[in-house]
């Protein structure tokens, strides 16, 4: 009988310790100038949000971020809306803009990157041509799967599933789900 109060008792101390984590996590953004953290929001342990060469970060209440994600701005601005779920180590980068909506589910492993080299000229090094920056706009109620990337200039529409593994490189209509590299539909929700 003993040692289940004693049982009992580690676990309360583990899961207040994991709280208090959660919350120094998310104090060291709490003033910068630069990024805003909502509240209630979770943030995993090594997670990396960052403002580099200007740009914005807004992430909004009730969204967790989980352990090993990077958030870097690179000259842009993310606004990740309330109530989502970016799993253990997806990137998102800002280069162009990134706009990630409301109630949004994130595998792990996900890249969502809008930017791309621009390599027209063979004469030229590829770092020498600089990039297109379009942005990337993924809606409200999205759930992208595992291990998928998306691409620089895309819309992903409301209540659409990206299938695992997939490559977006075009708009995806809202309530359809896609799959495969590059991702194509394969049925209206």
């Amino acid at each position: 009988m003993l040692k289940q109060f004693y049982k009992r008792g580690i676990y309360k101390i583990v899961d207040i310790n994991r709280k208090m984590g959660f919350f120094f996590r998310r104090m060291k953004y709490l003033f910068h100038p630069d990024i805003h953290i909502g509240k209630k929001v979770r943030i995993g342990k090594n997670v990396k949000i960052g403002v580099l060469f200007g740009g914005s970060i807004r992430i909004e209440k009730f969204t967790e971020i989980l352990d090993g994600c990077i958030i870097w701005t690179y000259g842009g601005d993310i606004n990740i809306g309330s109530n989502c779920s970016i799993n253990p180590y997806t990137i998102i980068y800002g280069h162009g803009g990134t706009t990630i909506g409301d109630n949004v589910l994130i595998a792990g492993h996900c890249m969502i990157i809008p930017s791309n080299h621009i390599f027209a000229s063979p004469s030229l090094l590829i770092r020498e041509q600089g990039l297109s920056e379009l942005g990337i706009n993924i809606e409200n109620d999205v759930w992208i799967a595992n291990g998928c990337t998306i691409l620089d200039g895309v819309i992903i529409g409301t209540g659409s599933v990206i299938g695992a593994r997939s490559v977006v490189t075009k708009d995806v209509e809202p309530n359809t789900v896609v799959v495969g590299a590059p991702a194509k539909k394969i049925k209206h929700r």
